[in-house]
């Protein structure tokens, strides 16, 4: 046993090897062979007990019994603690409560708050039993009597200690993480798109599915925001990458795209902002993103278009669905500075509604070496072009990811815009 001395480091550890005393290094039969029924445990023993004798006892019963650990000795708490601070491996302390610079449970308290990840079992007297169950609800694994100690038992309570240290830990560390989790959904939630519409005649349908597992929020982003002037502005954009890093970065645009449109910032003016800002966030200059932004004027013919490396869209007429290309620009990001976008009119029928979209609903994979592409997604909206607005956007994307469920479903984000005036202009 390695005592540790006061005001000192300890001593190099005395370890029992398969329950009897080593001499020189090797078992009683002379060939350093250990004992199959040793119980090897990965851990040091530290015994804090001002009483020689009583330190000599819990040495003995070590040595007789199959524990096969280090066992390092401790007269005071404060010298424990010292002890404790250094050491790098799982520690069972046996303690006793009655010490020269501490007394009773604040004990076990000093032990836990100084050495959070030990495991403790307190060393009671005949008469202290009550004490012993009020340690273990103050933070100790366990107790044991001192007159009624066997070696069996002593090793029987120290693995059962550090066992149930380990699943206290890996416990509190799931509810740390479990909290965490509905900490990031709360916040998750919170920094997904409210629209801001003043006219209840205008609809806007969105469906939103990130890439990544147990997330709410990707590098696709979307908003829909109504001007004083009954303009509607929406936008719709794709951050490349998956991870949380591109999911950040996409809210920051789009909270920047909300703030440019309430300030009355130009259509192109603020496509010009958007990779401004991409540029500086960005973690990585390989990221980029890609936009489309509309504008449905008040008179509710007209929309305008800004597009900048992204997908066309839908063009909804009744049953009718087709294909629009308004002209196209260079994503964000890819050659900063050096950007050319345009500001495009499409004329809307009566009846008129647009369909945005991100190219994780079209580019899942539907054969070996085949995609749904975008002629695919053309085919699957007409054949359910009769469809209202909500079951039409539900069905795309649904139908998308059973098409590419065979071959590891829709493994990109997925946002989906569906736009228009919810009915004719009064008379």
């Amino acid at each position: 046993m390695a005592e540790l001395p006061a005001g000192g480091s300890p001593a190099r550890p005395f370890v029992r090897s398969a329950g009897v005393p080593v001499q020189n290094g090797l078992s009683p039969a002379g060939n350093g062979s250990v004992d199959d029924s040793v119980w090897k445990v990965d851990a040091v023993v530290l015994l804090v007990e001002d009483d020689a004798g009583d330190a000599l006892l819990v040495e003995e019963m070590l040595a007789d019994g199959e524990l096969d650990s280090a066992l390092t000795w401790c007269r005071t708490l404060a010298q424990a603690r010292g002890f404790l601070a250094g050491c790098r491996t799982p520690c069972c302390v046996l303690l006793d409560l009655h010490l020269p610079d501490v007394h009773g449970l604040d004990a076990v308290t000093q032990i836990v708050e100084s050495a959070p990840d030990a495991a403790i079992v307190v060393l009671t007297g005949r008469a202290e039993a009550d004490t012993g169950l009020s340690a273990v609800a103050t933070g100790a694994q366990d107790y044991l009597v001192k007159g009624r100690l066997d070696p069996e038992a002593l090793g029987r309570s120290v693995r059962y200690a550090l066992q149930r240290k380990q699943v206290e830990r890996a416990a509190a560390a799931l509810r740390a993480n479990r909290l965490m989790a509905q900490e990031n959904a709360r916040l998750e939630r919170g920094l997904l798109p409210v629209p801001l519409l003043h006219d209840d005649s205008f609809e806007a349908v969105a469906r939103y599915a990130p890439g990544r597992a147990h997330a709410l929020l990707s590098g696709d982003f979307y908003d829909v925001v109504q001007t004083s002037d009954g303009t509607v502005h929406a936008v719709i954009g794709d951050v490349s990458g998956h991870g949380a890093a591109e999911a950040a970065l996409g809210v920051c645009l789009r909270v920047a795209w909300r703030t440019a449109v309430l300030c009355a910032t130009d259509r192109l003016e603020q496509v010009r902002l958007l990779e401004e800002i991409l540029v500086a966030e960005r973690s990585d200059p390989h990221v980029f993103a890609t936009v489309t932004s509309l504008a449905f004027a008040p008179d509710r013919r007209r929309v305008q278009v800004v597009r900048a490396g992204h997908p066309g869209l839908l063009l909804r007429s009744g049953a009718r669905v087709s294909w629009v290309e308004p002209d196209p620009g260079m994503a964000l990001g890819l050659l900063p500075g050096t950007g050319r976008w345009s500001v495009s009119e499409l004329s809307l029928p009566g009846d008129g509604r647009l369909v945005l979209f991100t190219d994780g609903l079209f580019e899942g994979r539907t054969g070996p070496g085949s995609r749904l592409g975008e002629e695919g997604l053309l085919a699957l909206a007409r054949s359910h072009g009769a469809l209202a607005s909500r079951a039409f956007v539900d069905t795309l994307v649904d139908e998308a990811a059973e098409a590419a469920s065979p071959y590891g479903g829709l493994a990109d984000d997925v946002a989906v815009l569906h736009l228009g005036w919810g009915r004719e202009t009064p008379r």
